[in-house]
């Protein structure tokens, strides 16, 4: 990892620093592009094509059903399955908190405005299952979306070598109550839910991370259908911060299980502390040799950066510009700071709070935005699987009340018959 002292990087160098996961030359683009006009055009057939190209599995169907996921599940051990449930109560208890009815407002005498939950009819879940399979990634889409009650919710996963799904992901479609999973993965999922084809629905909004073709095939459909998606969720990403408090040897490993969802993850430490960064470096080196990952793990620890900072205060001011996934401050220091957080996806308190806790089963949610996405967007909660429609409701008083002023306003934009929708109410006596 590269060491840069904070006070000597200018504004553009920040920017640079903070730059991750671009497309100069458009050619992510171009491969989905073409991706989509297949799957657009051909539906079925060139999800069958992609199975064999990119997963190397000749399908001879595209889903499975309720059975073949029972029989798949089968293979969860109990102490799999109790994890696998005190992960789904977690989620569900914090995520159940969201649900809220908000309160009528009369805005004036006589005009009374509200908003209602309405849920999402049709979503899709995206489920990863590239280098690592991830049923909590499931949970986290699953479990929300339950909750918001959506109608119909199409599930999407890569198939593995045998051409089914792993035994994880099975076993938490049956927790969840879905009965089929499809064996799409990459781009093409993204597409099909997007597009509909013969075997899989069209969709009115896509969930789920992935890596830079499926975020960028999610922002291209957002962009040319009426497909919405929950947020433009790339390689993952984690930024410490680490005073003189920290742990070295956990906060190395907080570097490392961010590393090792892939190459193209990022794992930045930026301290107050040189001996930290030295000692953390160390930590690395020595963890990597034990992990199964650690090629993986080590590409992106290549990648990635140190940032030495005179107080806590500029460590904070860079990862509001870097705008991190996953924020932990590694210090017992931690509650003078998070008023300064502007950008994160989700935060990690104090030397006892791993990232991974978040990624499983604390109760929070893992979907989050990636690439300073979080200066924008929040993560997957249950409101991204609802609508709030607004609501008025005019009494005789309430539009005498309000009616005047709506008669003046008309007329200042010239659109008389706006006035008039009020005029004719209030001369009907």
């Amino acid at each position: 990892m590269k060491t840069y002292n904070y006070g000597n990087l200018s504004k553009d160098d920040v920017n640079s620093l903070t730059q991750r996961n671009v497309d100069p030359a458009n050619e992510i683009r171009t491969l989905v592009e073409d991706v989509i006009a297949h799957v657009k055009q051909n539906g079925d057939a060139a999800l069958y094509d992609y199975a064999l190209k990119f997963d190397k599995v000749e399908l001879d169907r595209l889903y499975l059903d309720k059975a073949e996921l029972e029989e798949i599940a089968a293979a969860v051990s109990p102490a799999q399955q109790k994890a696998l449930q005190t992960a789904y109560n977690n989620i569900y208890k914090f995520h159940q908190s969201q649900l809220k009815t908000e309160d009528k407002v009369e805005t004036m005498a006589g005009v009374t405005c509200w908003r209602e939950l309405r849920a999402i009819e049709k979503v899709g879940l995206y489920i990863p299952g590239g280098t690592a399979v991830l049923p909590s990634t499931f949970l986290m889409l699953g479990i929300p979306a339950r909750i918001a009650g959506c109608d119909e919710i199409v599930v999407c996963s890569p198939p593995q070598k045998n051409g089914k799904v792993n035994a994880f992901i099975a076993y938490v479609a049956l927790l969840l109550g879905i009965d089929k999973v499809y064996l799409v993965g990459g781009s093409q999922a993204v597409a099909a839910m997007a597009y509909g084809t013969q075997t899989i629905s069209k969709v009115d909004k896509i969930f789920g991370p992935g890596n830079q073709f499926v975020t960028k095939a999610k922002t291209i459909i957002q962009s040319t259908t009426t497909t919405a998606i929950d947020m433009p969720a790339g390689p993952s990403e984690v930024l410490i911060i680490a005073d003189e408090t920290a742990n070295p040897a956990f906060v190395a490993a907080d570097l490392l299980a961010q590393a090792e969802h892939g190459v193209d993850s990022q794992a930045i430490l930026v301290t107050t502390s040189q001996t930290i960064a030295d000692a953390t470096l160390a930590e690395v080196e020595k963890q990597l040799t034990v992990l199964p990952r650690a090629e993986i793990a080590k590409q992106a620890i290549d990648n990635s950066y140190i940032v030495i900072t005179n107080t806590l205060d500029e460590a904070m001011d860079f990862s509001n510009v870097y705008a991190p996934e996953h924020l932990i401050l590694a210090t017992t220091n931690w509650k003078g700071l998070t008023a300064g957080i502007k950008n994160a996806g989700s935060v990690f308190l104090g030397n006892l709070t791993p990232e991974s806790v978040g990624d499983y089963a604390s109760g929070t949610n893992h979907t989050l935005p990636t690439s300073s996405y979080a200066r924008a967007y929040s993560g997957v909660s249950v409101d991204s699987f609802v609508k709030k429609v607004t609501f008025q409701f005019l009494t005789d008083e309430g539009i005498q009340n309000i009616g005047p002023a709506v008669e003046i306003l008309a007329d200042m934009e010239g659109l008389h018959a706006h006035r008039n929708a009020v005029s004719v109410r209030l001369n009907n006596k």
